[in-house]
């Protein structure tokens, strides 16, 4: 189970290495990754799938660990 403060997702952009990256409504960041059979989210593969997860909540752990609250 994911751990963290539940944020909004925004957006999303590439890293340097060429990995999806959340933007949260906190002003944080996550990267999102599609590595089975650890981390299965085929949805990031496509600019639809990506689209269709905004608005969706994912734990932003920066929000809870580092007390970075918005």
């Amino acid at each position: 189970m994911e751990q963290g403060i539940r944020r909004p997702i925004t957006g999303f952009h590439q890293d340097e290495d060429g990995y999806w990256v959340a933007e949260l409504a906190c002003g944080h960041s996550q990267h999102v990754r599609h590595n089975p059979p650890w981390e299965l989210r085929p949805w990031v593969i496509t600019e639809t799938g990506r689209q269709s997860r905004l608005g969706t909540a994912l734990a932003c752990v920066r929000c809870l660990d580092e007390d970075e609250l918005p």
